[in-house]
């Protein structure tokens, strides 16, 4: 675990539940996010971790679910006072260029100048900002999702597969920028490269067929899977 994590639980999820038709997506999923960290939530695909965002954030309703903020119960709709979710593989505005979709959400969630800045800067969106937003490349559109989630203000940011369409060098600097905005604002991370995930991860939730396999640090997670050694994908196997 990191220096920088505090023990202060902030958020905390019990009992979610999710089914499509017959098919139960999540079960009573529960876990908790503390203040400063970075949670990772690995699982493979179909293993619930999307929808189990979108849930969280209310855009998709749940069978059941409780959520609370330091300890006090949350709709729902009072969740998102808290939890902002950047989905994967969207691209708002696509018509428009870079520079007028970035100012019209800085304006969306009052972030300064500075702020808007230094984003700008630490993302190296320069080149692009007249570029219209459905032109630009993979990475590019990567950088345009996390600059505007950078822009919210809520105190949980949730990010799906944030270093998807990166090269390691590229990856290392993203991990940097989010590592850096811990003082203010914890994160809980969707993500399917466990190197990259082992690497900028706090603690981890393990979901396999929609529950929950494992919660905890790697090294409490070897000890749940009785392991002495091994990295993520090692310990991942042995528990599901």
């Amino acid at each position: 675990m990191h220096a920088s994590v505090q023990a202060q639980e902030i958020f905390r999820c019990e009992r979610l539940s999710k089914r499509f038709g017959a098919q139960q997506v999540l079960t009573d999923v529960e876990f908790s996010v503390n203040a400063g960290e970075i949670l990772g939530v690995i699982g493979p695909n179909g293993a619930g971790k999307t929808t189990l965002m979108e849930c969280l954030t209310g855009l998709l309703p749940s069978e059941s679910v409780s959520l609370s903020w330091q300890g006090v119960e949350l709709s729902p709709f009072e969740a998102k006072q808290y939890l902002y979710y950047m989905p994967d593989g969207i691209l708002p505005y696509p018509d428009q260029p870079v520079t007028r979709v970035l100012r019209f959400f800085q304006q969306l969630y009052r972030a300064d100048d500075h702020r808007y800045n230094t984003l700008l800067q630490q993302l190296a969106l320069g080149p692009v900002l007249e570029q219209r937003c459905q032109a630009l490349s993979k990475g590019y559109k990567r950088r345009l999702l996390l600059a505007i989630g950078l822009l919210s203000s809520q105190p949980l940011l949730l990010l799906d597969e944030p270093f998807d369409g990166f090269d390691l060098r590229q990856t290392l600097s993203i991990m940097a920028l989010l590592r850096g905005t811990l003082t203010s604002r914890a994160l809980l991370l969707s993500i399917h490269q466990l190197a990259e995930a082992e690497k900028i991860c706090d603690r981890f939730l393990l979901l396999n067929g929609g529950q929950v396999a494992g919660l905890g640090t790697l090294e409490q997670l070897r000890c749940q899977a009785g392991l002495v050694t091994g990295g993520l994908e090692e310990v991942f196997l042995a528990i599901v």
